[in-house]
This record gives structure tokens, sequence and C-alpha cells, in this order.
């Protein structure tokens, strides 16, 4: 899944694609690497960042959409607004990825259902603005596993079939370092809840709490997420670095 940032704050390109012209040539550039699915979004949901009006956000992602929509992949629209997703499939957008998972505007798993879509349920503490803030110990796995069973039954109660799912236990969102690494060392267990998996980790503050790395120096230990993920049964990786991603995994396929 190649990640398409049309916002000017994103915590690793904002402003690079919030130019439409420009985003479109990235889409057609990522397609030519080989994503297989073209994430859209027009609002950062770095930690600290605002919400974002939802007129705002249709007018940065529309006009995205209606281009990357033609370009033979399947398009998912990164939102969790109800009517931002309402709009992007009628556009023939086939994938919503809410990062609220629900929690904001149930009401997305409806639409998807009416549009015969998949939903990405991922798991989040709070909301970006604050949810780096007094993060309190637990056990991450538990709560993923509680987090999912009652999200994944309420999607199915609003029509949304089990096998248009996705989970995606939200790496990076509200969560400690050590929770992301036990989340990665313990991919198998939301893998075998029998529903696709996405890891979404390209760039992110792990990498660089383990390495010191800043963020556009974070290629490598993207990657080596990406290969651990796709070894434990991950079956989306969410990456803004598609061209070098498709390369390891490849090779990786090929030698395991």
């Amino acid at each position: 899944m190649g990640i398409l940032n049309v916002t000017p704050d994103s915590f690793s390109d904002g402003g690079m694609f919030l130019d439409p012209r420009k985003a479109r040539v990235r889409a057609e550039q990522m397609v030519d690497e080989g994503a297989d699915i073209l994430d859209v979004g027009g609002e950062s949901s770095r930690p600290g960042s605002d919400p974002v009006p939802l007129q705002e956000e249709l007018d940065r992602v529309m006009p995205v959409l209606e281009w990357a929509v033609r370009l033979g992949v399947p398009v998912s629209i990164d939102t969790t607004k109800a009517a931002v997703a309402k709009e992007a499939l009628s556009l023939g957008a086939q994938i919503v990825n809410d990062i609220s998972g629900l929690r904001f505007e149930p009401g997305i798993a409806e639409l998807v259902a009416r549009h015969h879509a998949r939903l990405i349920i991922m798991h989040m503490r709070g909301v970006p603005k604050t949810m780096q803030e007094d993060l309190a110990p637990g056990n991450i796995m538990e709560e993923l596993l509680r987090f999912f069973q009652d999200q994944v039954k309420r999607a199915i109660q609003y029509g949304v079939d089990r096998t248009n799912i996705i989970l995606d236990p939200g790496i990076g969102f509200g969560k400690r370092l050590e929770e992301n690494i036990d989340i990665l060392k313990n991919l198998s267990i939301l893998v075998n809840l029998g529903f696709p998996v996405l890891i979404g980790a390209s760039r992110k503050s792990m990498i660089g709490h383990i390495t010191e790395a800043p963020v556009g120096d974070r290629l490598p230990g993207s990657l080596a997420i990406a290969c651990l993920a796709a070894v434990r049964g991950a079956g989306i990786v969410r990456v803004h670095d598609v061209a070098a991603t498709v390369q390891a995994i490849n090779v990786l396929r090929r030698i395991w």
C-alpha cells in the first residue's frame, strides 16, 4: 500500500503532494513502482496534529482521488469522516482506512457495506492531538484483541462482509516503543484472528527511537519492519518508499 498524503503537515512528507498535480504524478509513480493499493489521505494524524474541517479535507483529496481511481489499482481513502468516505466511495474508492476504528463515526461501516467496499479498522488510543501524552503501561496484545473483537462485531452489525475487514494494530498511535515492539513480536496473534493484517510503520518514530535516525534516514529501518511483518503473516504493508519495499519483499519471497 503506497502512502499519498495530500496534506501540508504530515510527519514525513507534509506539503510535498498538497498540489494535486504533484499528487497525481506521485500516484502514477507508485503504481509503476509496484504498489498494489494507493492510500490517499487529506488529514494528518501525526502526534499533536489538529483535525481538518470537512470541506478542506474534501478539497484536498477529491481532485487526487478522481485521478487515482483510473490507475488500475484499488484506491483507499484514509479518513475518519463519513462524509469524506461517502464521496470517495461514490467516486470509485474501494477501501476506507479508518484510523479511529469506527470510534469517531461508526456510520462509516454502513457506507462501506452499501458499496461492498473493504474496511480497515485501526487501533488508536485517544485522538492524534494528544495520543502520545501520559501513556499508561498495559498489556497491548490483550487490549488489541478486545478492541478488534468489539469493532469487528460492530462493523458486521452495520452490514460489512466479514471477508472485507482488515485489521491494523496502529503502530505509533498512542503506544510506547515497547508496545510497538510487542505488537511486531506477537503479530501471529492478530493474524490468527482470521483477517488480513496491515502494518504501517514506514519512517515512524519507533525507528528513530531505536536507531536515532532522523525521518529522512529511516528507509533501512522501514524495510526491516516491512520484511518482518511479511514473514510473520501481515497481508499489507503501508509504506512511503514503494520501489524499495517491493524489491525487498520480492527478494524475501524468493529466498524464504
